[in-house]
């Protein structure tokens, strides 16, 4: 165990963070697997253990100890409901990024096919959009849909078959950036005037580039100057959720350099509506924080993220003349209920749409089991979770399930869809540009 000791130990700084833990137990309701297996191990306290155990060298990092910390969705739930203020995420992601240094620990064929996937096409705009191209165009011409009808997709292994389920129907055969050049400018007479950077993302600047347009135009309609620099890069979180942190620094770096650019006024916030995104954004300064270059500049850029929400609550919406008559309920995604502690502000938004009954959701905090790429390391277990929230979306009779994530999105749609639900998932964006400019023709 001595040779592998300092490749386990954590930095003392994380490793506080773990003293922290009191083994109160309020995490385990709130803890999706907990709530799954009933398994101490796959607890957020129990795993602290494990971790514990690694960095003192008290414990073998055996196979059954990464599978309890590999289950974990890393949707920081324990968080919120932890007194002692355990930053567990910190602990989760330092540790599985040591165990990646390990000799003896390479995932399976399919394992390191779908990291390969994650870390040179995932998040990279241009290779996603030319790897998407084939499936475009065969949706394009109306194969795609008789070949998912014929059950040809069921033969690919799990991840792949997780994957191609997923796929949103219908996008366009190449997606354009959401503001071509320059900035765009307030449409809407209003008091306050500000000047917002837009994170577009990687995956959501594919997937979902049309969300990403109609972000652009409420913001820009409630007042605000938009501009969205096509320096931009990933936001990192598929490297540093699954243990790569330093192409994650790199691409941390280059989103500095993008939005606080030197002799030019810095944007007032720099906005997503991609709940993930702009957790891992707000993670930036410390992720940086020995960087002697970067780790000032990196708290400026933390203080300036918000998520879409919160910047239209500060502007004030123009008047909505198209009411929505509907019933929707409200799913929290992780990363902006716990990671960024915003809850109010959607809620807020959508309460102000003329027509829209919004119904509460049990749970709406428990993860969907999307997780950033979790879904696709993990089905069996993102499955069983998304069925779990499906079952309490059936029970509030809500014909729209809004969600503030291109993963939450993606997963509850493709589950509503793969267990015969005739539900509609949609960004409140969507929801309040349809309301303000009506019918998309």
């Amino acid at each position: 165990m001595s040779n592998s000791l300092p490749v386990l130990k954590l930095d003392p700084r994380t490793y506080d963070r773990a003293l922290a833990c009191v083994h109160c137990g309020l995490c385990l309701p709130a803890c999706p697997t907990y709530v799954v297996t009933g398994n101490e191990a796959d607890s957020p306290r129990g795993r602290i253990q494990l971790m514990r155990g690694l960095s003192d060298g008290v414990i073998e990092p055996t196979a059954t100890v990464q599978e309890h910390l590999d289950l974990c969705l890393d949707c920081r739930g324990c968080e919120t409901a932890c007194p002692s203020g355990v930053v567990y995420h910190e602990l989760i992601e330092e540790t599985r990024a040591r165990l990646m240094k390990l000799e003896g620990k390479s995932p399976s064929i399919q394992g390191r096919f779908m990291q390969w996937l994650f870390f040179n096409v995932f998040v990279y705009p241009t290779r996603l959009k030319l790897a998407l191209l084939p499936a475009r165009l065969l949706q394009k011409i109306g194969v795609y849909k008789f070949l998912r009808e014929t059950g040809l997709f069921r033969l690919l292994p799990s991840q792949l078959k997780k994957m191609e389920s997923m796929l949103p129907d219908n996008g366009p055969l190449w997606p354009r950036p959401v503001i071509e050049e320059g900035f765009t400018k307030p449409s809407y007479s209003h008091d306050q005037r500000m000047r917002v950077g837009f994170f577009q993302g990687c995956i959501g600047s594919v997937l979902f580039d049309r969300v990403n347009a109609m972000a652009v135009d409420v913001l820009s309609a409630s007042g605000a100057e938009v501009f969205a620099p096509r320096t931009e890069a990933c936001c990192g979180a598929i490297h540093h959720h699954n243990g790569a942190h330093e192409p994650a620094m790199a691409f941390a770096r280059r989103n500095i350099d993008a939005f606080l650019i030197p002799d030019h006024p810095e944007p007032d916030y720099i906005a997503t509506n991609i709940a993930g995104c702009g957790a891992m954004l707000k993670d930036y300064d410390v992720l940086l924080r020995d960087d002697p270059k970067y780790a000032a500049r990196a708290k400026v850029f933390v203080s300036k993220i918000r998520d879409i929400s919160e910047v239209l609550a500060e502007l004030g919406l123009p008047e909505m003349k198209h009411p929505i008559n509907a019933v929707a309920t409200y799913h929290d995604a992780c990363h902006l209920a716990h990671a960024q502690k915003v809850t109010a502000a959607p809620r807020t938004l959508l309460a102000k749409i003329p027509g829209l009954k919004l119904v509460p959701l049990s749970e709406s905090d428990l993860c969907c089991g999307a997780a950033g790429t979790y879904n696709l390391t993990q089905p069996e277990m993102a499955t069983v979770l998304a069925d779990r929230k499906l079952k309490n979306v059936d029970e509030t009779e809500a014909t729209i399930c809004i969600a503030p994530n291109v993963g939450c999105a993606m997963q509850i749609q493709s589950h509503a869809a793969a267990t015969g639900r005739p539900l509609k998932v949609m960004h409140p964006v969507e929801l309040l540009h349809r309301a303000m400019f009506g019918e998309e023709n």
